[in-house]
């Protein structure tokens, strides 16, 4: 008939140390890649670039920088042209810092953990490219803009 099946569990729990399970799943990666071509599924990859944490940090810097710029300008007479920002710029301003870091924080998570799929021959990693040139150029933008507000 066919012969019983070895045991290959561990006697031990492997997953009772938290700072080996940290150590294993940061410098001993397993899952680099896909396992199979046919894998499509949005995640299936357990690491994920370097450079998708650089962009993503630059684009979170860059959008607190420009809610920063934002409410300096409009102190100073300017008016918000986005007409879903435009009532939470009133008042103190700590609402739309909140709402457009936490939208922004939100909207680059999910690029950088989508970054590998591909809708139409395209990487959803270069939408975060995208994101990172608007960022600069809005940024560029506001500090040209407050450049050329008068000293008082």
């Amino acid at each position: 008939m066919s012969t019983p099946l070895t045991e290959r569990r561990l006697r031990t729990e492997r997953r009772r140390s938290i700072l080996r399970s940290l150590w294993r799943g940061n410098f001993e990666r397993r899952r680099v890649a896909p396992r199979r071509s046919e894998e499509r599924h949005a995640v299936v990859t357990d690491w994920f670039h370097p450079q998708w944490l650089a962009v993503a940090i630059s684009v979170l810097l860059l959008s607190l920088a420009d809610a920063l710029l934002t409410l300096t300008l409009i102190a100073h007479g300017a008016s918000e042209v986005n007409p879903l920002m435009d009532p939470l710029v009133r008042g103190t301003g700590h609402s739309f810092a909140a709402w457009k870091i936490g939208l922004t924080g939100t909207g680059v998570v999910v690029l950088t953990v989508l970054a590998r799929l591909r809708i139409r021959g395209r990487g959803v990693g270069n939408a975060l490219y995208g994101v990172l040139l608007a960022y600069i150029v809005l940024v560029t933008y506001e500090l040209f803009l407050l450049r050329a507000l008068p000293l008082e």
